[in-house]
């Protein structure tokens, strides 16, 4: 009698919005033998990474690279330049932008959190109405997710600058992109950001375990007048010790081994490349999305995520939605694949298909056919052909290329 194998064959398919597949370049580089972190040999990889990641931010002020998960940028770019008391402006894009308002209620801050309905980016207008009645400067920061993770939706940087500007507003900008950076075009200096954070395990193409700062003249000089406690996130100690290629504690060294690789890997594709690739592979999931007859969550295509696609569960005739998890979990035994679980209010009826990171028209294509068959295994009611007007778009992609080639 044949005994069932309880071991899936084949690769894994991660398709959860992060963390992301890890090249076998960047885990080869992990790999290397751990060296002395006060030697000549680290000073060099400390140099070269903290040169090159200026380039992946667009900026050319500096980045500080924590030991750490997302979170910890969240509280190093709160503690590095603000005070207790001090007032933040929030917008309520997802679970993520609320985890970052909790957090700051924690640290002795008070969050102004305008709401959202989790379908749509920062508004903007309200961003500058709420500015423009605060005449005394009360609020000194205003605090924004770029990509929400939890939503699949992109809020618009360049406008929230603009509305600090129009209301003539000194308070700092920062910027959450741990699910845009390396995967949606973001820039840190021409869009006027002060801190954006971000994490190693989403377009960077790593394990979790390093976070990031990157920080303009003015969040640097706030930092000098901040009161907030602070010791591990300090930049101060942070930056004069990375002026030699070193950090004051001891760094994740193979984790710098490995990012190292990975922003290599993204230079030798190129940024404009990177961006496009994701923007393809974005619309070819909602094309597969609407191809099934079902819903993406975001409710503005000006803001559709280019990391990842939120998708809305059908309902049943009795006006319920179908039930994700249990979806997610024929996926996952049937067909060896992780899909991304709704958070928060969306817990449930929302499921996330991660399309970031190290990812190619073929991984996609395997991604939707799994969703697709899924959806059929668990009995939840969708239309045929989702993929295959995915793979049409692709192809035709794929045959534009070739043709300004050879027009080239």
């Amino acid at each position: 009698m044949l005994k069932l194998n309880s071991h899936p064959t084949g690769r894994h398919f991660l398709q959860i919005p992060g963390p992301t597949n890890v090249p076998d370049r960047v885990l080869r580089a992990i790999d290397h033998p751990t060296i002395d972190h006060r030697g000549p040999e680290f000073q060099q990889l400390g140099l070269k990474v903290l040169r090159d990641i200026r380039v992946i931010f667009q900026t050319t002020q500096p980045v500080i690279i924590y030991g750490a998960s997302g979170t910890g940028a969240w509280e190093a770019a709160l503690v590095n330049t603000l005070s207790p008391g001090d007032r933040v402006l929030m917008f309520e894009t997802g679970h993520f932008a609320t985890l970052w308002k909790k957090l700051a209620e924690r640290l002795g801050l008070k969050p102004a959190f305008i709401g959202g309905d989790w379908r749509r980016g920062a508004d903007a207008a309200a961003i500058r109405e709420r500015l423009q009645h605060d005449g005394a400067h009360e609020i000194k920061a205003v605090c924004v997710v770029h990509n929400e993770t939890s939503t699949g939706v992109t809020s618009n940087i360049p406008a929230v600058r603009a509305a600090l500007d129009d209301a003539r507003h000194p308070a700092l900008l920062m910027v959450d992109t741990i699910s845009s950076l390396a995967s949606i075009d973001y820039r840190h200096d021409a869009w006027g950001v002060d801190v954006t954070v971000a994490g190693s395990q989403k377009g960077l193409m790593l394990p979790p375990g390093l976070s990031f700062n990157a920080v303009s003249a003015r969040a640097l000089e706030a930092s000098k007048r901040a009161r907030l406690p602070r010791s591990y996130w300090s930049w101060d100690e942070i930056l004069a010790a990375n002026a030699n290629g070193y950090w004051p504690y001891t760094p994740a060294t193979n984790l710098l081994y490995g990012l190292a690789e990975a922003i290599d890997i993204l230079l030798e594709e190129g940024l404009p490349n990177v961006f496009a690739r994701h923007d393809r592979h974005a619309e070819a999931t909602r094309r597969a999305v609407r191809g099934w007859g079902l819903e993406v969550l975001c409710a503005n295509p000006a803001e559709y995520s280019s990391s990842l696609t939120a998708v809305v569960m059908p309902k049943d005739a009795g006006g319920k939605h179908y039930d994700a998890d249990a979806f997610r979990k024929v996926v996952l035994e049937k067909f060896n694949m992780s899909l991304g679980t709704g958070l928060s209010k969306l817990a449930g009826w929302v499921f996330r298909i991660g399309h970031l990171g190290d990812f190619n028209d073929l991984s996609l294509a395997g991604t939707l056919a799994g969703v697709e068959m899924g959806l059929a295994a668990a009995g939840v009611p969708h239309r045929k052909g989702g993929v295959q007007a995915a793979l049409d778009y692709l192809a035709e992609c794929a045959a534009s290329a070739v043709r300004k080639r050879k027009a080239a």
